[in-house]
């Protein structure tokens, strides 16, 4: 898993490493890493010698990590300008080496123009882009380069605007984002969360984390951590010789009713395309499962379904008497349970609620905004992730809270952000199937937050896969399901 640190910590580490350095040397190691990027970014095109290039200057060290980026290409036979935001507060020594190499200044971005190096603000920048550096950022997309297409922007450490800690990126009055929308973003020594969460995570492009000698001094814990490929793997159940549909785990799946049947179809698929070698049906649309998925065991009621390793209950449930005493049954098992869709709605009963409370097996809630909202009573905010962990110690539960990069909050504070989410998920039951597959996961006896990561990592592949034929439905994510996990071995 790829750690992501919060600002403090990498103020801190860079501190303790500048303290066995000499002075610039990591400001010229971030410098070296940004112009290399930005060498390979003009090479494809069209080649660096002749290209043309401004930076956008602030007056912190991005800003002069822009400008000594900026001198390395001017000696590499780049045409680099420099547009100062804050003029007489510029990095003084990045100044005068920009000059010597012969960089220019520029009162405004006009063309052409193949590259943008963003240097406005870096991780000490607060409450979006000031007016002036906005009005420039906004006329970006008017720049054009040799090619004719439209500059690249290539953002440094973080795009300029965006709140760093928490992804968030503030609106101007007529709701658009007051910060730069990158291209690339080249990170320096450590990933920040507005790279990879939040509305920030949309604005950052293709990040790349430069090497400057930072690792070692970042200490405490990561604000939170990417799922990998490598993770889902290294975490999925493998089979063995003595391996039978018993020993795989059995999944109980809880879901569906006579007004929504296609839950519980969508969500056994899910389930089926897991790693259990059974599943159990409980529920009113069970001559629709059956129809659809022959090997699975049905029966009407929770109670009379035999026993499971874990349950997934409420997809299009229902809210009424039935559904409630259903998930009091589900409840009542010592097992770990999903709990999703109409299930956290019947949790909104602070009945209910207690019960999760009061349970030893691990529990796993997946609510979207909305939901998240008739939970806690607000909405998840601007900070996703600590309104993810502050709903899963509350509920002493795994809270995976849905969105483009969806984030798994633990009770003992871990947070994790699944990268793979895409837009095309954005359709009705593709959380069902979510469902189904997560709760074969807790039943093959994965940990659950491990399972939570999995089946948010999973499904996001599944429905990018799924989205290579055209628009995107419920069961298409399912039946991609099964080529993405085959790839698991």
């Amino acid at each position: 898993m790829r750690a992501v640190w919060r600002v403090a910590d990498v103020r801190a580490a860079e501190a303790g490493l500048m303290g066995t350095l000499p002075e610039g040397t990591l400001m010229q190691r971030a410098a070296a890493g940004l112009a290399r990027r930005a060498a390979l970014l003009l090479a494809e095109r069209g080649g660096v010698y002749g290209a043309r290039v401004l930076l956008l200057v602030g007056s912190g060290d991005n800003g002069g990590d822009a400008l000594y980026a900026g001198e390395r290409l001017a000696r590499r036979g780049v045409q680099v300008s420099a547009l100062l935001l804050t003029p007489g507060r510029a990095h003084a020594a990045g100044l005068a080496a920009l000059r010597a190499a012969g960089g220019r200044l520029v009162p405004d971005p006009a063309g052409p123009v193949d590259l943008v190096l963003d240097g406005i603000v870096g991780i000490g920048g607060t409450g979006g882009l000031r007016a002036n550096a906005d009005e420039v950022v906004q006329r970006l997309c008017e720049l054009r380069g040799r090619d004719g297409e439209r500059a690249t922007v290539l953002a440094v450490d973080v795009p300029s605007g965006v709140a760093v800690d928490t992804g968030h990126v503030p609106l101007s009055a007529s709701g658009r984002p007051t910060a730069v929308r990158a291209d690339v973003t080249v990170a320096f020594g450590a990933l920040k969360p507005a790279l990879v969460v939040g509305p920030a995570a949309a604005l950052a492009g293709q990040v790349e984390v430069v090497d400057i000698g930072l690792r070692p001094w970042l200490r405490g814990t990561p604000a939170l951590r990417v799922t990998e490929w490598s993770d889902v793997v290294d975490w999925w159940p493998q089979l063995g010789p003595a391996s039978e549909k018993y020993t795989r785990g059995v999944v109980g799946v809880a879901t569906g009713s006579a007004t929504y049947p296609g839950a519980a179809v969508l969500s056994v698929g899910g389930a089926l395309a897991g790693p259990t070698g059974l599943v159990r049906y409980a529920g009113s649309a069970r001559a629709e499962v059956l129809h659809q998925h022959p090997s699975v065991i049905a029966s009407g009621r929770v109670a009379d379904a035999g026993r499971v390793q874990a349950w997934v209950c409420g997809s299009g449930l229902g809210t009424g008497a039935d559904a409630a005493a259903e998930l009091r049954a589900v409840l009542a098992a010592p097992v770990p349970v999903v709990l999703d869709a109409d299930a956290l709605t019947l949790l909104v009963d602070g009945s209910l609620a207690d019960r999760l409370r009061g349970r030893d097996a691990p529990i796993v809630v997946t609510p979207h905004d909305r939901e998240f909202t008739r939970l806690c009573g607000e909405e998840p905010g601007t900070d996703r992730v600590g309104a993810a962990l502050r709903l899963a110690a509350w509920m002493n539960a795994v809270v995976l809270l849905k969105g483009d990069r969806t984030v798994i909050g633990t009770p003992d504070g871990r947070a994790y952000v699944n990268p793979t989410g895409t837009p095309a998920l954005a359709t009705g039951g593709t959380g069902d199937v979510l469902a189904g597959l997560l709760g074969s996961l807790l039943a093959a006896g994965v940990p659950a937050d491990r399972a939570a990561a999995s089946a948010a990592y999973l499904h996001g592949l599944a429905g990018r896969e799924a989205a290579r034929s055209g628009p995107v439905t419920a069961p298409d994510v399912a039946t991609a399901l099964r080529p993405v996990l085959a790839r698991l071995g």
